[in-house]
């Protein structure tokens, strides 16, 4: 496919990467994910697929944000999801921006 599709989540209260991948990683252990970080990267990069809605997409931590990479077959209602599942396990608001190349 052509272009990408991002969702960027940054915490009002800073936030180091270390810290956000925690958070990620809370989120992601418990069901309905199955997820891996099966790349070799200096940053976190975990593939996610939720059970529940059939949906697969990437998450990354860099530069102080999680970020939400859309695959082809993302549904809205996955990242819906899990965005309220890191609002819940954090105590932040949060600020989101999409952006599509």
């Amino acid at each position: 496919y052509d272009g990408e599709t991002v969702f960027s989540l940054r915490p009002e209260a800073a936030r180091d990467d270390e810290s956000l991948t925690r958070l990620v990683e809370r989120v992601i252990d418990g069901e309905p994910y199955r997820y891996g970080d099966w790349f070799d990267l200096p940053m976190p990069l975990y593939s996610v697929h939720d059970d529940r809605t059939g949906d697969t997409f990437r998450a990354a931590v860099r530069d102080g944000a999680i970020e939400l990479h859309v695959l082809p077959d993302t549904g809205s209602e996955g990242l819906r999801v899990f965005y309220r599942r890191i609002e819940e396990r954090s105590e932040t608001d949060w600020d989101v921006t999409c952006r599509t190349d």
